[in-house]
């Protein structure tokens, strides 16, 4: 078309553009009605190093193999355990955040069910929110330079 400019259409990046939120698996967590007798079974039949304190850490490695920044817990607790609460699952997944309050002020705004508690310690910043399905879902913002 001789004469006819396009203008390019911009828009406003949405609030996923803008804030990374899940970035990454920080831990998976089980309940058992006997954890050592699971542990065992996972240590037997799947090869995870089950540790003492009742799970496993796995090191992140990039496509050769080499170490990076970052490790995913595993482990399973009691299943009288309060951890989960106010869930009834019998599992519970940790997702890294790069900024904990953003995100939680951002699922608040978005009407979802955000737990008051929060936990800043040495280990890194907790919130958590429940999902539809009434799984609560731990969000965690680790320690600067991990």
């Amino acid at each position: 078309m001789v004469g006819v400019q396009v203008q390019p259409l911009v828009t406003q990046p949405t609030l996923e553009v803008r804030m990374r939120r899940v970035t990454g698996i920080g831990g998976i967590f089980m309940s058992a009605k006997d954890p050592k007798a699971l542990c065992a079974w996972y240590k037997k039949h799947l090869g995870i190093d089950v540790q003492a304190w009742g799970g496993a850490a796995f090191d992140w490695t990039d496509s050769e193999g080499n170490p990076t920044k970052g490790t995913t817990a595993w482990s399973i607790g009691p299943a009288d355990g309060k951890h989960f609460a106010p869930s009834k699952s019998t599992f519970m997944v940790n997702y890294r955040v790069e900024d904990l309050a953003a995100l939680l002020k951002a699922l608040r705004e978005e009407g979802c069910d955000v737990l008051d508690k929060t936990d800043d310690s040495e280990y890194g910043k907790f919130g958590w929110v429940m999902d539809p399905e009434g799984n609560k879902v731990e969000l965690w913002q680790p320690p600067e330079g991990q």
